[in-house]
């Protein structure tokens, strides 16, 4: 019972964690914090979006995330809250 309720208060103090991520500007942004705030988005597609906006400029909206090899609609709209276009590139 011990060990249940140690687990219980562990998920409920792990839970804000996952409410605290927060939005990501995608035109510069590293690819690890791409990874770490976008759903979906592992390193290696964070590392082609970061590929694809050196080669092709900086995105103009959160749908062109769509362009990247590997980002499907899908994932644009899972995380379209937390995607920030910024219009300058640092």
């Amino acid at each position: 019972m011990r060990i249940l309720s140690t687990a219980a208060i562990a998920v409920l103090l792990m839970a804000p964690l996952t409410v605290l991520a927060g939005q990501v500007d995608i035109n510069n942004a590293d690819a690890e914090t791409i990874s770490a705030e976008l759903k979906g988005v592992g390193l290696s597609k964070a590392r082609a979006i970061v590929e694809y906006r050196k080669k092709h400029g900086p995105f103009q909206s959160a749908d062109d995330l769509s362009l990247v090899k590997g980002i499907g609609e899908r994932t644009v709209e899972l995380n379209r809250s937390d995607i920030k276009v910024s219009g300058q590139k640092k």
